[in-house]
């Protein structure tokens, strides 16, 4: 009885572990089947994700799944676009409506928690902020009081909002919407005092306005937003690939390689990490159950993620907006990931997460 017992719980837990890996294959085995990433952006955030007049996204967002299209496919043009607002946008990963989340989403303990997803990595270090009318004259977010605040429904903004007006002891009266363009445009036609959202989405929503430089993001950041894609748990090595591919822009900012150099350095790398990284040395590839040459061709189809930046959000950009924390750890940021060089399969990332409730 003993053995049969004992011969019974070897064979559920091979069962399970079979089931398991099966299950942890099943979103990269579908996606390369498909033969693109579907990625859910958000509904128009210029920086981020944002379709031109001939309907091309682009953002930092939008990087993201270009990086992983270039990773599984050596081709960063497959991938198709959903656009999300953000009531829909964690139903549409449940449902397996994307493979991707990849829209301005605050990786929060309640959503690690309590919701069936995992969160790769963080892609924007931000904080939620107010954008004012100049004649309004306010000088701090201290001066809001009994003021009418626009927001986005179904956000964890409300919650941080709310916290810091009765930290402060103050009242004001929210306004909700669905998407952040309908907050916008309440807040220019006056129904609302100010519009509170994450400081990059208010520079994005300010070059929307009509007269953008009447506008006036106030110096406070209420919160710590950091922003990054998200998977659905238990993706195993769709989860891995999604991370991995975001810290190979990081890695290879901090390595000096760029869309430009990457196949001189490719050829005639400077040291083992770089040799690694780029597919010349080791079997980093194989590890993530991708080519040898992953990172090479998502560095010289997407660059690293300083190129992403400064092109997107930074100075190359309309928005503008400074590196801040989102600048290196040796360029006084809080961007820092481990070497992917090792002698076995990747090391886990170290990276400086400031988590938001």
């Amino acid at each position: 009885m003993k053995k049969m017992m004992i011969s019974t719980l070897v064979a559920a837990a091979t069962l399970f572990a079979v089931a398991n890996q099966a299950h942890a294959g099943a979103t990269l085995d579908a996606v390369k089947k498909k033969g693109f990433i579907q990625c859910g952006i958000s509904d128009g955030l210029p920086g981020f994700s944002y379709a031109d007049a001939s309907g091309k996204f682009t953002g930092l967002d939008v990087d993201v799944c270009r990086a992983v299209a270039a990773a599984v496919f050596g081709d960063a043009s497959k991938v198709k676009y959903t656009t999300l607002t953000a009531k829909e946008r964690f139903t549409a990963l449940q449902s397996g409506e994307v493979d991707i989340l990849s829209r301005n989403t605050t990786w929060t303990s309640s959503r690690d928690g309590n919701m069936d997803f995992v969160f790769a990595g963080v892609n924007y270090y931000d904080g939620i902020g107010f954008l004012t009318h100049n004649k309004a004259g306010l000088k701090s977010a201290k001066d809001l009081d009994g003021a009418t605040v626009c927001l986005q429904s179904v956000t964890d903004t409300e919650l941080n909002v709310a916290d810091f007006f009765r930290a402060n002891k103050m009242q004001y009266t929210p306004v909700t919407f669905d998407r952040a363009d309908e907050s916008a445009k309440a807040l220019e036609s006056g129904h609302c005092d100010t519009l509170a959202t994450d400081q990059s989405g208010l520079y994005a929503l300010r070059i929307k306005l009509s007269k953008p430089d009447d506008w006036v993001v106030l110096p406070e950041v209420i919160s710590k937003e950091p922003l990054g894609p998200v998977v659905r748990r238990g993706g195993g090595d769709w989860f891995t690939i999604v991370k991995w591919s975001l810290y190979a822009m990081l890695n290879a900012e901090e390595m000096e390689i760029t869309s430009q150099n990457v196949d001189e350095l490719t050829a005639n790398p400077k040291n083992p990490d770089m040799a690694y990284l780029l597919g010349k040395e080791g079997h980093y590839g194989e590890e993530l159950k991708l080519s040898n040459d992953w990172a090479h061709n998502i560095i010289k189809q997407v660059g690293n993620y300083g190129e992403s930046f400064e092109r997107n959000v930074g100075q190359g950009s309309d928005l503008k907006i400074k590196r801040g924390l989102n600048a290196l750890w040796n360029h006084g940021g809080i961007r820092y990931v481990n070497s992917c060089h090792s002698s076995g399969a990747p090391v886990t990332p170290v990276l400086f997460l400031r988590f938001s409730c």
